[in-house]
């Protein structure tokens, strides 16, 4: 910290201002990387030794992403799996393209708008929540095949080999996942599979240290290396995903897992600060709401008010708030309804949200409101790669909450998602993470569910600048762009960066959210009196951050969770 505080006394902040980092759970070297060659920063040691392992045998950039992703199914079963889905951003150093590809899931084709409403129409929230009925179909496996197909090097077997000895050796039970063990006890327990892969036999959550082996897991993995994807979508492992929904009362059928396709799509761009900014389009919020953000505080002299004082998260929230109104107001999956992208995007626009962001108090939710547009036609991971060539990666995927719907198809390992639940069960109904649902993102068969996922790529004079991203539900789109203004508007070192405290504010619910260990009590009570709703709560962010160097490449997994930021060089 000593770096950050001759910056901050170099620049001449005021008195308010304090920048503090939380407690680290490791010493930071494990969350700090400086190399030559590779990096990659992800939220499990043992997916950043995988990807890196890659490289290791002469395996390109996607081929490390692939083994990241299956490593990550296994080191962090309580947020991803192969039973979920996510998103890539890939810059393609050479083509100087960033490609953005989703194997988000999807809606099954037995899906209704109301199949979580009583007679009466009202919501019930659980049963997108908790059990078979609230599984989406599972891209993960699908969209990993289809990209090294295209861009990978090595055999697709040696890709999924570091992740089958991780199911099948175990890695030890850390903080986070005996947390999410204990929070979902009552409900995980009753499965059969998770109660003997996770739990002791009288049913309790192991120490802290056990030796987590997920053999099952292994076998099917072992299956998707010697097959592909039609290990997954085909044969034992379907029969087995499919016999466990029927019998849980779900509705995914073998036709949706035989016809699930993955989607490549256009990035959204937009530029800040001489950079230009490419990150993932709907059906994810993530990109447009992070450059939203980041446009409408782009005039404003943030720098010189300082990163927390009163005015500057005044500001910062009052954009926050902005962003997640067009969020209800527009977003939904863009093959059932036109997303006005290009619209929301548009300078015009956006410099008239950038001068309705300067009150003197806070605006409540009520009295905001949309501007119309005219156009036609929660639990994540994520991990960041680099390699020597320049190109970079960023992935954020997911099962959604914690341990997904809480079932295992038998016999598989395969926890499944409940990724039903970031559908709108109802116009102007908060789901899991307290998002609103708008009428674009009600439920319809093989519709993409809204998300909030943001990997994002910055790009600078045409070559690599920066990658990064973050799991967390809603709080990533303002994660990810405060971390992206703690380093280029506030010209913080990467660690401090990703360190710093966050603030988050969604629309609705109307708070202001403050992370541990908080801002100064004299900012606090001035935002208080401005008319913020201030109140203290853990955000679950998790960035994983690479930043180009001269000389290389800087790495830094966030220091709040059990990462690992590693490099070659």
């Amino acid at each position: 910290m000593r770096s950050l505080f001759l910056f901050f006394l170099l620049l001449g902040c005021s008195h308010q201002v304090r920048i503090v980092a939380p407690t680290v759970v490791q010493p930071r070297v494990a969350h700090e990387s400086v190399a030559k060659s590779e990096m990659v920063t992800a939220q499990g040691a043992g997916t950043t030794r995988a990807a890196l392992s890659i490289f290791q045998r002469g395996g390109n950039i996607i081929d490390a992403f692939v083994a990241a992703s299956f490593a990550i199914s296994v080191e962090r079963p309580h947020s991803t799996g192969i039973g979920g889905g996510g998103f890539l951003l890939y810059y393609h150093r050479a083509e100087n393209k960033v490609y953005a590809f989703d194997f988000r899931e999807i809606a099954p084709l037995a899906a209704t708008a109301t199949m979580y409403l009583t007679k009466k129409g009202d919501p019930q929230p659980l049963l997108s929540q908790e059990g078979a009925l609230a599984v989406a179909n599972p891209g993960l496996v699908r969209g990993l095949f289809e990209i090294h197909r295209r861009f990978g090097s090595l055999p697709w077997k040696e890709t999924v080999a570091p992740a089958i000895k991780l199911a099948r050796e175990g890695f030890p039970l850390y903080e986070e996942l005996h947390e999410a063990l204990e929070d979902r006890r009552e409900v995980f327990i009753l499965d059969p599979g998770a109660r003997s892969t996770f739990y002791t036999s009288e049913g309790r959550t192991p120490n802290l240290g056990t030796t987590i082996v997920q053999e099952n897991l292994a076998r099917t993995l072992e299956l998707i290396a010697d097959k592909g994807a039609d290990g997954f979508y085909r044969g034992p492992v379907a029969d087995a995903i499919i016999k466990t929904i029927r019998s849980k009362r779900g509705l995914l059928s073998y036709r949706d897992l035989r016809t699930y396709s993955m989607v490549e799509r256009t990035p959204v761009k937009g530029s800040y600060k001489g950079l230009q900014i490419h990150s993932m389009p709907p059906p994810s919020s993530g990109g447009i709401h992070v450059i939203q953000i980041l446009k409408m505080l782009e005039k404003h002299p943030l720098r010189s008010l300082g990163p927390q004082s009163t005015e500057a998260v005044h500001l910062t929230a009052n954009a926050m708030q902005r962003a997640f109104l067009d969020r209800a107001s527009y977003l939904g999956d863009p093959d059932f309804h036109p997303v006005p992208t290009k619209e929301l995007l548009d300078e015009r626009y956006l410099s008239r949200l950038s001068g309705s962001i300067k009150t003197r108090k806070a605006m409540k939710a009520d009295q905001l409101k949309a501007i119309p547009l005219a156009y036609e036609s929660s639990d994540t991971t994520h991990f960041t790669i680099a390699d020597r060539a320049g190109n970079l990666v960023a992935s954020t995927q997911t099962i959604n909450g914690w341990f997904g719907s809480a079932v295992m198809a038998e016999g598989t390992g395969i926890i499944l998602n409940n990724e039903m639940d970031d559908f709108a069960q109802k116009v102007g109904v908060q789901n899991l993470y307290g998002a609103v649902g708008g009428q674009n993102n009600l439920i319809q068969p093989r519709k993409r569910p809204l998300s909030s996922m943001s990997p994002t790529i910055i790009t600078k004079d045409n070559g690599p600048f920066m990658a990064l991203g973050s799991p967390s539900g809603t709080r990533i789109i303002t994660c990810v762009a405060q971390t992206i203004l703690n380093t280029v508007e506030f010209e913080m070192p990467l660690y401090e960066a990703v360190a710093a405290t966050r603030i988050h504010q969604q629309w609705m619910p109307d708070v202001l959210k403050v992370e541990a260990p908080f801002l100064t009590p004299a900012v606090e009570a001035e935002l208080r009196e401005k008319g913020h709703q201030v109140v203290h709560e853990k955000l679950g962010c998790s960035i994983q951050a690479i930043r180009k160097t001269p000389d290389g490449w800087h790495g830094v997994s966030d220091p709040r969770g059990e990462g690992l930021a590693l490099g070659l060089n």
